[in-house]
């Protein structure tokens, strides 16, 4: 989380390219940008119910998803909480 918060797309990008091999590094920047400016990186390790809401609505919008869980059935922060 201190990495990817505290540098920018195109170090980020650098570093995870061994990874992503097949993609240009030009490209794999925009994607890291992407992500950065949609603040997908949070502070934090703790899966909130927002995102957790969110994430359904994705898969289920790609019809990925049978059916919904509710939230408390399926996270746990306790070890996340613990770590902050």
């Amino acid at each position: 989380m201190d990495y990817v918060n505290s540098h920018s797309a195109e170090e980020i990008a650098k570093t995870i390219q061994p990874q992503f091999q097949e993609t240009p590094l030009d490209k794999l920047t925009i994607i890291v940008d992407r992500y950065k400016s949609q603040d997908t990186w949070k502070d934090d390790t703790i899966f909130e119910k927002d995102s957790f809401e969110l994430l359904q609505n994705i898969l289920e919008e790609a019809g990925e998803l049978p059916q919904r869980v509710p939230y408390e059935d399926l996270v746990t922060t306790q070890f996340a909480e613990a770590a902050k």
